[in-house]
């Protein structure tokens, strides 16, 4: 695969799961009113989605650093 196509493709994934994280943790406000099981609930789901976001930031730290 190209290297250019693949740092594209990582790039588009890890713009999409930084959008999914803050979606996420938006959410955490919306339930706050159905009480503290859907609130942890929302928390552990947005903790995932940073996870998820913070992995694709990793991934492209290494290929940024990787160009020469």
């Amino acid at each position: 695969m190209n290297q250019s196509v693949a740092n594209a493709e990582l790039l588009a994934s890890f713009r999409r799961a930084e959008a999914d994280a803050a979606h996420k943790f938006g959410l955490i406000q919306v339930v706050a009113k159905k009480g503290p099981k859907a609130i942890q609930a929302a928390i552990e789901t947005a903790a995932k989605a940073a996870k998820r976001r913070d992995s694709y930031a990793k991934q492209l730290n290494v290929q940024a650093a990787a160009k020469p």
